[in-house]
């Protein structure tokens, strides 16, 4: 097998320009095999009346072996919730489930007594440990739309806890900003039980954005609205965009965006 390197390749100085571009495409196709955009249109999902939800992963009835889970990401529910109607009490375990309001806002209630009330651009995570029960409503006048994120944790048999934070809206433009994570380093970030990071920011039509994240991890990322290009590849607004043997994100807003990332181990 021959080996070849890229930059000593480019540059030979035997290479027309047309051979040129045709090697530079072969090589911008072979990155593009990184990222795999999932369009929105092609989510699983159903409609029942008070919930429209939209699944990334195989969850209820919607099944496909091929997407699974993406690392320890196992669930990314696009949820749009009818005025005064959601979801009664139910239990889960060992699972760690964060919900980022895109619009509207949600009201949770677990049998631990807490009550919390989230709005739009804000985190909640609730951490499942050896069992919760809670119920999620939205209790407004108008339809709440969230995304709700499970992923596995890699420590079991803690007890639960539940958590919400507001964050300034303003930090996050032009920048990602860690709002959940199981790295003590990010202080102010809601805990996680797990090693991964859930990021958002806020990007103007033709602004970019870096997100370092090293080629042995995975990242998922949604656009909540607005079209974006990641590393090359367009996506449009609730795409999914799984990514993996990448350093180095780079996103750049088609239009005004707001996008949000789960790194993974």
């Amino acid at each position: 097998m021959r080996i070849f390197n890229r930059n000593a390749l480019l540059d030979h100085p035997h290479i027309d320009n047309q051979a040129l571009q045709l090697i530079r495409q072969a090589l911008l196709n072979e990155d593009k095999q990184m990222i795999e955009v999932r369009p929105f249109a092609e989510l699983g999902g159903a409609n029942h009346g008070w919930l429209n939800a939209r699944h990334h992963f195989s969850f209820a009835e919607y099944y496909d072996p091929a997407r699974m889970n993406w690392g320890p990401l196992r669930v990314w529910n696009d949820d749009e919730i009818a005025p005064h109607t959601g979801f009664p009490t139910h239990p889960h375990r060992d699972m760690e489930i964060i919900t980022y309001v895109r619009q509207g806002a949600i009201t949770h209630k677990d049998n631990l007594g807490n009550q919390g009330r989230t709005e739009a651009g804000d985190v909640q995570v609730m951490s499942a440990g050896t069992g919760i029960a809670h119920s999620e409503y939205n209790l407004e006048d108008s339809t709440t739309k969230i995304f709700q994120i499970w992923i596995q944790p890699n420590q079991v048999g803690l007890p639960p806890s539940w958590g919400a934070k507001p964050f300034p809206k303003g930090e996050r433009v032009g920048t990602f900003v860690t709002l959940a994570s199981g790295f003590a380093e990010d202080q102010d970030a809601l805990s996680i039980r797990a090693p991964a990071r859930m990021a958002a920011t806020t990007l103007q039509a033709g602004q970019s954005t870096e997100y370092p994240i090293g080629a042995t991890r995975k990242a998922y990322l949604v656009a909540a609205s607005g079209s974006i290009e990641v590393n090359g590849v367009i996506a449009q607004a609730r795409d999914g965009v799984a990514i993996s043997d990448v350093d180095v994100i780079r996103v750049t807003a088609i239009e005004d965006s707001e996008i949000i990332l789960v790194d993974v181990a």
